[in-house]
């Protein structure tokens, strides 16, 4: 028998897990994670179902390191959107732009995303959930650098983060299904919304 190198062994392994991933995304493109059978899976890789169980516990897990692998990346990208863009125009623009460009770089991701978030398998339904917070903490620990913050508690720029990061979530989904041509469309309606947080975020101390 042959002596594989760690090394090696280690890179195969992960191709094989990379493999599984990409697999499982594009069969959930016409279903849900909660139909999608693990030989199903191993199936379009090619690979023994005992294979499967070497790389995740069942399809929840693996829904969930689908999870990550949508979401993880985002949060680099949108921080220093934020960081970068003070609360006006060039910040809804860009923030637009950046949901429009993911969808179009990672349509199934998204597809995966908007359909699970309420979907049937409790644990990736938490994993969604659980990033989202991430990305509404890290908005609105954002947001408390800004001057437009000045007096508003932690609560209320967690509940305006949380708007922002349900805003952009919803924008993804109306830029999947958007039909051909319509997308400034939706974008312009996009636009217009956050234009509205944005006036109402400046006039929230005014009291009732």
């Amino acid at each position: 028998m042959s002596h594989i190198p760690p090394g090696i062994r280690q890179a195969q392994k992960q191709k094989t897990r990379q493999a599984l991933l990409e697999a499982a995304l594009s069969l959930l493109e016409e279903q849900s994670l909660s139909s999608l059978g693990l030989r199903e899976v191993t199936r379009a890789v090619g690979v023994a179902p005992t294979a499967f169980y070497r790389h995740f516990r069942d399809t929840a897990d693996l829904g969930v390191a689908l999870v990550e692998e949508a979401l993880d990346s985002l949060h680099t990208t949108i921080g220093a959107l934020l960081a970068a863009t003070g609360d006006g125009e060039e910040r809804i623009s860009a923030t637009v732009e950046l949901i429009a460009a993911y969808v179009r770089t990672h349509p199934a991701h998204v597809r995966f995303i908007a359909r699970e978030r309420h979907g049937g398998v409790q644990s990736v339904r938490a994993a969604i959930g659980d990033q989202l917070a991430l990305f509404a903490r890290e908005v609105s620990d954002q947001f408390a650098k800004e001057p437009e913050s000045a007096g508003w508690s932690d609560d209320d720029l967690l509940m305006l983060a949380g708007m922002y990061v349900d805003h952009m979530v919803m924008t993804a989904s109306a830029f999947l299904e958007a039909p051909p041509g319509t997308e400034e469309a939706v974008a312009d309606t996009a636009r217009r919304q956050l234009r509205l947080v944005s006036l109402g975020r400046g006039h929230w101390l005014d009291g009732p």
